[in-house]
């Protein structure tokens, strides 16, 4: 130990009685096994979103952090603790640790969770940080460590915890950049709006159509029912309406959104997305993230280009492709998909809730290449073996893994990714490849940013598009339709001066 380090446990220990010292043997003590971290975790969970995130990710590095620190270092490292005759009685604790005093364990822990929570919901930092920074000096207080094993602790800690961004990216912004649009109309109230609600759409105990329709009084208002097409719902409306009609919207999940979508692109009308389903990818992409900012987008009058995509369905390898008749088009917002994705993304949406979105996805894609049959496709005029082929609308990030969120919505582009089952030990290449981070890397892995796509299976298959079985064909076409959409959402930077801080 340093000089600098026996002067600071001197300097401690010189310092009168006070009730600091009992809040720092007690808070030395309640981290003691990371149970205080444990605690801390189970708060943040109580919501669903950024904060169950942040205690998944933190309670993941400190188990990281605790076998590097405890069961890596220390034995290699040897040091002796501060001597306890050194200290006055009332600020030593009981059964003080006999292992080597370097690195501290505790303060590793601490400032694993904090870095954690600083990628995952920077809210609850003023929280999190100052309790971390005791529990941490606390170790010095009561005897047990230098000043230097805390510092040395706390940067394994943070280090740990940002190195597992290389397996679970941390989301780093929220809405995705796109080309504002100011020639859209204003819907004062939601005149000239046709709205679609679908009751259907997300928890089961919620009705976004009276929200909407309070909100915007003056738009003209349709529900879902069972046995009604959205499709047909909408274009009978702008029929009727002709001229008034001046945007399009839709409150529900995805799928839903992709109907309207449609109808609006056909119509050359800007959308108004309200997200009422369960996970609102979309909308959360947009930047709309409750009835009111889509509200205020209309009374704003302001927009951004969004790109839909569109797939063609070919019923077989012997049809015309020119034969528009034998054709069957589907616009998808998000992701489409051949093989077996569509089941990894429902058992990732089933787990998700409890683990966090990428735990959820290590385990879906591990079960799902256990279980998959092997989907013979030709893709760029070569024919392979994949386990599934997935398209994004727009580049997902991160490139080279598990494709998780866009920062961009108007690039013109596909994100295409496959994952190849004609290479030895395919499974077990995949698995070791993500578990070591380095999928991209991998022989399995294949990815592309094209504008087109064309697809040829031996054997007709199911297409999924934004995580919904929806056809199944021989041959299948994937494009970004020729114009972006207007999607109402308000500029952010516009009114406030900068960019809406990230919320996980």
């Amino acid at each position: 130990m340093s000089a600098t380090d026996r002067a600071i446990t001197a300097a401690i220990a010189a310092r009168p009685y006070s009730r600091i010292d009992v809040v720092m043997t007690r808070l030395s003590r309640a981290a003691d096994h990371s149970v205080l971290w444990m605690g801390v975790g189970a708060a943040l969970s109580i919501r669903r979103g950024n904060g169950r995130k942040a205690a998944m990710r933190g309670l993941l590095s400190i188990a990281l952090t605790s076998a590097t620190a405890n069961a890596a270092l220390k034995p290699l490292l040897p040091r002796r603790r501060p001597a306890a005759a050194e200290l006055p009685p009332y600020r030593t604790i009981p059964d003080p640790p006999t292992s080597s005093s370097f690195p501290s364990g505790h303060a590793a822990s601490a400032a694993a969770f904090t870095t954690a929570v600083a990628l995952e919901n920077p809210k609850a930092l003023p929280l999190v940080l100052p309790l971390a920074g005791a529990v941490a000096y606390s170790r010095v207080h009561v005897g047990v460590h230098w000043a230097s094993d805390v510092l040395v602790g706390a940067a394994i800690g943070t280090g740990v915890a940002l190195v597992t961004q290389r397996w679970w990216p941390a989301r780093t912004q929220d809405e995705a950049r796109a080309r504002p649009i100011d020639t859209v109309p204003v819907l004062p109230e939601g005149e000239g709006l046709v709205i679609v609600s679908n009751p259907f759409s997300g928890p089961p105990d919620y009705d976004a159509s009276d929200d909407v329709a309070a909100r915007l009084p003056a738009a003209h208002h349709l529900v879902v029912t069972k046995g009604l097409d959205v499709d047909e719902q909408l274009e009978k409306v702008i029929a009727e309406r002709g001229s008034w009609v001046r945007a399009v919207g839709v409150a529900g999940g995805d799928g839903t959104v992709a109907t309207a979508a449609a109808v609006a692109d056909r119509h050359s009308l800007p959308l108004v997305v309200v997200p009422a389903g369960t996970l609102n990818h979309f909308a959360r992409d947009v930047g709309i993230y409750d009835t009111q900012e889509a509200v205020d987008a209309t009374q704003a009058g302001e927009a951004v280009a969004v790109d839909l995509a569109l797939v063609e369905a070919h019923p077989g390898r012997d049809s015309d492709p020119e034969d528009p008749s034998v054709i069957n088009t589907r616009y998808f917002l998000n992701t489409a998909s051949i093989g077996s994705y569509p089941e990894l993304v429902r058992l990732r949406e089933k787990w998700q809730p409890r683990w966090g979105k990428w735990p959820a996805f290590a385990a879906a894609l591990v079960t799902v290449l256990h279980r998959s049959e092997r989907v013979k496709v030709r893709v760029e005029d070569k024919w392979q073996e994949v386990w599934f082929l997935f398209v994004g609308n727009g580049p997902y990030h991160p490139r080279g893994a598990v494709p998780a969120w866009r920062p961009t919505l108007d690039s013109g582009l596909l994100d295409v990714r496959w994952l190849r089952a004609d290479v030895r030990f395919s499974r077990l290449r995949v698995v070791a490849a993500l578990f070591l981070g380095a999928l991209g890397h991998s022989r399995v892995y294949s990815q592309r940013e094209v504008s087109e796509l064309d697809v040829e299976l031996k054997e007709p298959s199911m297409l999924a598009t934004d995580g919904e079985l929806v056809e199944e064909a021989g041959r299948y076409t994937f494009r970004v339709a020729p114009n972006p959409i207007p999607v109402y959402r308000r500029d952010e930077e516009r009114w406030t001066g900068r960019s809406r801080p990230f919320q996980g």
